[in-house]
């Protein structure tokens, strides 16, 4: 079985067919979802469908494109949804340069509370960086030198220095649909320098569907694809991608349970 770590259950296309989409994932052997908050003022509906799929988690967080939305939104408020049940991550949070969305002192602020909120919950953080490498780097350095917590870079389409101060601090790294584009030469060669201990797939659902589904609505379902390419990357099966990226999940998200047996999300 395979999991989706990083998919937005809660957008429209998904929540408008969601008993579908769970079917096709499990009929894909999609052991397990996770389904982002990005608002934690949505947060509600996130946490409803995660409280009604055995086998689907969520986070709790506010994304950086709404950092100043949510600016008002303090680490207690955080703390407080990160201890109910089903919720096994902090964030999406971060940095997006790209969109510039949200003002960047506000995206920075953010991001810092997250950061917090993860060392003081023990929950590992999700992290957006887009176009902002070298602050993510440094915001991420600085506030491991206060002390540890855990963080996947998710969706990771960086360049290598991220990657490698990300993994030099036991930071993960996901790898979306991005990874099978043609395009994506230089993604590879840093999918492939990652150990494979560290490596986790995702669909970022519904965008950034992966070859061959690119140009379509994406699904958890099509985590498939990218697993597959992925594992060509790393030059392993597709098994031992598929049982190495599940070890992973469960090991960094150490909340979440895992799938009985022959159950899928």
């Amino acid at each position: 079985m395979l999991v989706d770590s990083h998919c937005h259950l809660d957008f429209p296309y998904l929540s408008d067919q969601l008993d579908d989409v769970l079917a096709r994932a499990r009929n894909a052997d999609i052991g397990t979802l996770m389904t982002i908050c990005t608002r934690v003022r949505r947060f509600e509906q996130v946490h409803a469908i995660a409280e009604a799929h055995e086998n689907v988690f969520c986070s709790v967080g506010t994304h950086p494109h709404y950092a100043d939305e949510e600016r008002d939104v303090m680490i207690d408020e955080i703390l407080a949804l990160a201890d109910k049940p089903k919720v096994v991550a902090i964030g999406e949070a971060g940095l997006d340069y790209y969109r510039d969305n949200a003002p960047r002192e506000d995206q920075a602020a953010g991001f810092r509370r997250h950061i917090t909120a993860a060392r003081d919950t023990g929950l590992p953080l999700v992290i957006h960086t887009r176009d902002a490498d070298e602050d993510t780097a440094q915001i991420l350095e600085e506030e491991m030198e206060k002390g540890p917590f855990k963080a996947v870079l998710h969706c990771f389409t960086a360049g290598p220095d991220l990657a490698q101060r990300g993994l030099d601090l036991g930071l993960y790294i996901s790898f979306s649909g991005v990874l099978t584009f043609k395009n994506s030469d230089e993604l590879r060669e840093i999918a492939a320098r990652v150990p494979l201990d560290r490596l986790l797939v995702e669909t970022d659902a519904p965008y950034l569907a992966p070859e061959p589904m690119r140009g379509k609505k994406n699904e958890p379902a099509n985590v498939v694809h990218t697993a597959a390419r992925l594992a060509e990357v790393k030059g392993v099966s597709r098994d031992e991608l598929a049982a190495a990226t599940t070890d992973n999940f469960f090991r960094l998200f150490d909340r979440a349970t895992r799938p009985r047996d022959g159950a899928a999300a």
